[in-house]
């Protein structure tokens, strides 16, 4: 595929598919449902595992540390998660949520990579599980600085906005009552 053929279409590993494997093409398609719902359950599973030791940590309600009785599965945060994310796919987009999502995990990764900077110069002594050579942190640091402030600067939208008051709002939720 040419880059004008890749700009201009709207699913290029269909149209890829399309031309590299003819009647076949059907696979790709499938392939991106099947990798979705894979992503999908395994989001579900990490996600309300989350809020399970968060609030085991005193970090959430104390009811989404509960378990089921017989499966012994954290269902109030598998329920809370799944309320969360249905609420957020019914607002917009998948654009919107993609936009959402990215700009918001890139922040975090981008604290995360400040913290292990931050913490390696004032703690230097302070044992670590593993090390990593200084330039992937700062490097991952840049790219995470530059994936959030890039999409602002190209096309502003208030999404970012909204993740951004989002963050602040557990900030000032978090400090006051945790």
């Amino acid at each position: 595929m040419s880059p004008l053929e890749m700009m201009t279409s709207e699913a290029v590993a269909v149209t890829f598919g399309n031309r590299l494997l003819g009647v076949m093409a059907w696979l790709m398609p499938l392939s991106v449902t099947i990798s979705t719902f894979g992503s999908a359950n395994g989001t579900l599973f990490a996600a309300g595992r989350l809020c399970f030791a968060a609030s085991r940590e005193g970090h959430l309600l104390d009811i989404l540390s509960y378990v089921h009785i017989r499966r012994y599965t954290p269902a109030p945060g598998l329920i809370f998660h799944s309320i969360i994310a249905s609420a957020m796919v019914l607002y917009g987009t998948i654009d919107s949520l993609i936009d959402f999502f990215s700009f918001t995990a890139w922040i975090f990764y981008g604290g995360a990579m400040l913290a292990l900077i931050v913490m390696r110069f004032t703690k230097p002594t302070h044992p670590r599980p593993y090390k990593v050579p200084i330039i992937i942190p700062i490097l991952v640091l840049l790219i995470s600085i530059y994936l959030v402030i890039g999409p602002i600067v190209d096309k502003p939208t208030i999404e970012y906005l909204y993740a951004a008051l989002f963050i602040l709002g557990g900030m000032v939720f978090y400090v006051p009552f945790v």
